[in-house]
């Protein structure tokens, strides 16, 4: 019985080790690498590239005052359309009391200069009337009459311009009215009711009333590293994105590339300007941040492959071709001429045609 016994034990344990046996045979050999089948495909190439950057206005217009004083009344809202001449805002004038005291001196002694001039009017009209003076000493007289009257008038245009920064002979052009220069959208009133403000002039720009653009002419300005900038040229088409209408994508055509980069972090970078088409169903607001996709490269119904697939060994590129897939995979290293590239897929010139199958990614395959 325990010679039997003993059988089944050593039986056991040699069994427990073929199995052991096979088992690290089978873990020690190398697993056979298998690897993904890529076809040549008839296609498009197309090398873009990305500048960032903001949608703005083409012109924008800054409405300053021609008058200094405190801001009384305002007409206008950001965002409201306005028209050439439509009035913005009214300014109250502060006069400087130096200026009024004159104004009023000036405006006393031309009525004292009238009234005496008139008196003596009145009695040379009287002496011409029974013929003691000529016509001739009449007429100066006269004349002298309408000078004064005229001085009148003008030291009181003065003096309410001073006061009131308006004459009632000249109220159609009174500055104390600040209107628009442009028509176009009003984008911003930096100021408010009781706000002082500053005449233009030419020692001061003066005091912003608002910012006037026609948001129907749009440009896009962004920067494009020196790398690519030789690339560009005025009247590339491009694509732009913008990050507030993300599902909407708007044509440009380039405008403008600075002749003169600009370090930043390191990266020169150059400036350039778009017209962008805007439709007119859509309202695209000023300083929009926006990518504008420029086609600098592009190539038409030619044989591509996936750039992942092709070898590269200093100036020269390969790729495998299939030779055969059982018992195991086969394949032959083959020159190709490579064109151009997007980054993801390459144009093929010559080496293979679209009968070829090539070897793409690894995959890990059954031993």
């Amino acid at each position: 019985m325990k010679k039997i016994l003993r059988i089944i034990l050593f039986s056991l344990l040699g069994l427990v080790f073929i199995f052991i046996m096979v088992y690290l045979f089978n873990k020690s050999k190398p697993k056979e690498t298998v690897y993904e089948i890529v076809s040549p495909k008839i296609g498009n190439i197309e090398k873009k590239t990305v500048a960032t950057g903001n949608v703005e206005p083409r012109d924008e217009v800054l409405i300053k005052p021609q008058i200094s004083g405190i801001v009384s009344e305002l007409l206008k809202e950001p965002g409201q359309t306005v028209k050439v001449g439509d009035i913005i805002a009214r300014v109250k004038v502060i006069p400087e009391m130096s200026s009024l005291s004159s104004a009023e001196s000036r405006l006393k002694l031309s009525q004292i200069s009238l009234d005496r001039v008139k008196q003596e009017y009145e009695r040379q009209k009287k002496l011409y009337k029974t013929g003691v003076i000529s016509a001739q000493e009449f007429e100066k007289i006269d004349e002298d009459f309408k000078r004064s009257q005229e001085e009148l008038e003008n030291a009181r245009d003065n003096l309410d311009i001073i006061k009131e920064g308006i004459s009632k002979k000249f109220a159609q052009y009174s500055n104390t009215q600040i209107r628009a220069t442009i028509s176009g959208m009003i984008l911003d009133i930096p100021i408010k009711i009781g706000n002082s403000v500053i005449q233009s002039n030419s020692f001061n720009d003066g005091t912003t009333i608002a910012s006037i653009a026609n948001m129907g002419d749009m440009i896009f300005k962004g920067k494009i590293d020196e790398t690519e900038v030789g690339r560009l040229h005025e009247g590339m088409p491009m694509i732009l994105t913008i990050g507030a209408l993300q599902e909407k994508k708007f044509d440009a055509l380039l405008e403008y590339v600075s002749p003169k980069g600009v370090d930043e972090s390191g990266a020169v970078l150059f400036e350039i300007k778009a017209a962008v088409k805007i439709p007119k169903d859509v309202f695209v607001r000023a300083g929009y941040s926006a990518n504008a996709q420029i086609i600098l490269d592009k190539k038409d119904s030619v044989l591509t492959i996936p750039e992942s697939v092709v070898e590269f060994v200093n100036d020269s590129s390969f790729v495998y071709i299939l030779q055969s897939e059982k018992p195991s995979q086969k394949f032959d290293r083959k020159y190709v001429k490579l064109g151009l590239s997007d980054g993801i897929n390459v144009e093929v010139i010559s080496g293979i045609d679209t009968k070829n199958k090539l070897r793409g990614m690894p995959k890990i395959g059954k031993p």
